[in-house]
């Protein structure tokens, strides 16, 4: 391959979308990975209509389909009464106001499908155990060089590298994520092993003070993902010793039978601290920029930090398409990303509040839930709607 015109850090899902939206704009595109192999961790991954729309700009939207469930309801529950609050309907009404289902599926499907994708495009290079230590950038050029020895240039530097982004440390230096003390613990198990209580077919969240589980099938319906979050009182910075299985148990105590049933089939052996950041105004310093968790890292509870990396990928792909030059570029992509993605990062912290309110408060949440009719989706156009042109131009 000639000079590759653009460098990607980080081969997670939005590393791969990115070189793949690249890519089919005509660039040539290297991708460095620090782990030994491409992979994803975790289990379940909700993909809204937005999600849906970037994936089919990729063109692996119809493949995906083999591996997902449209689930037919998101249903809110009460994890200590039992009951049910709310719920919105995702059938032919939802698909009809947005243009795609809701879709669930196993986050390694999606990110073998981008894997496939990226390595069958003859523009696109996929590199493993190549940990970054060094970016040096100029005016006409972006130098890496890794913990192996290896170097790298292109014309543009696009840091897909996570939450604990070394890219980012390049552009800003905001120091490290904000950990919001709370912790989850997650798995997916078969699906015969589960209770029916709130329909298998459903996306299935319960709520609590300080805690919440969330239910829904992947993999074709063959297999259930849930995940348990919940605040530990023991959090100190700088410490490991929080978040405990024990502290698990004791958080979900006193939670219905169903909840504490579910509880006793996920998996101790690991947790997942959340952490997420606060806005920044720009994403960009010369001629690299930032992408999905590296840019605006988010807590989960809009289900939105692989939708936005997505529609990262896309973006910045038109935005290098439509315009002259890389700076011209970036700016571009900055306009039609940063002030969205900000939106849906505090959004997620507030929505956060609301599912995890005090005692005291639950009366007032919930009177405004169990009055909502299941096709009130107004709230949900900003974020799943198509929104306004995918790039800018700057001249």
């Amino acid at each position: 391959m000639s000079e590759p015109s653009v460098l990607v850090v980080g081969g997670g899902i939005g590393g791969l979308a990115v070189a793949l939206a690249v890519a089919q704009r005509g660039r040539t595109v290297r991708v460095l990975e620090k782990a030994a192999e491409f992979g994803e961790i975790g289990a379940g991954l909700q993909l809204a209509p937005n999600a849906s729309r970037a994936l089919e700009r990729l063109g692996i939207l119809d493949a995906l389909a083999r591996h997902a469930v449209f689930p037919q309801h998101l249903v809110w529950m009460d994890a200590l009464a039992g009951t049910r609050l709310c719920e919105l309907d995702l059938g032919q009404p939802f698909v009809e106001r947005y243009g795609y289902p809701y879709v669930v599926m196993h986050r390694t499907d999606l990110l073998a499908e981008l894997l496939s994708a990226a390595r069958a495009h003859e523009r696109i290079t996929l590199e493993t155990g190549k940990e970054l230590v060094e970016v040096d950038a100029d005016d006409e050029l972006v130098r890496v060089r890794c913990a192996d020895g290896t170097t790298a240039r292109g014309e543009l530097l696009v840091g897909a590298d996570g939450l604990w982004s070394t890219v980012r440390s390049f552009v800003v230096d905001d120091g490290a994520p904000i950990c919001s003390e709370y912790v989850a613990y997650r798995g997916a198990i078969p699906i015969g092993e589960m209770s029916t209580h709130a329909g298998l077919d459903n996306v299935v969240f319960w709520t609590g003070p300080d805690k919440h589980l969330v239910q829904y099938p992947v993999r074709r319906g063959e297999l259930y993902n849930q995940v348990a979050v919940f605040r530990s009182h023991r959090y100190r910075p700088g410490t490991d010793d929080w978040g405990t299985a024990e502290e698990l148990e004791r958080a979900f105590g006193g939670t219905t039978a169903p909840v504490r049933a579910a509880l006793t089939k996920i998996r101790r052996n690991r947790r997942w601290p959340m952490y997420d950041r606060l806005p920044i105004d720009h994403w960009s310093r010369g001629r690299v920029t930032l992408l999905g968790d590296a840019a605006h890292p988010m807590l989960q509870y809009l289900a939105q930090g692989a939708c936005q990396a997505l529609e990262d990928a896309v973006a910045l792909a038109d935005a290098l398409s439509d315009n002259r030059t890389v700076e011209g570029a970036l700016h571009a992509y900055e306009q039609v990303r940063v002030a969205r993605t900000a939106r849906v990062q505090t959004t997620a912290r507030a929505w956060g509040a609301f599912w995890h309110v005090h005692p005291d408060d639950q009366p007032a949440r919930d009177a405004h839930l169990v009055d909502r009719s299941p096709r009130d989706y107004n709230e949900l156009d900003w974020l799943y709607g198509a929104t306004a042109p995918a790039s800018a131009t700057v001249a």
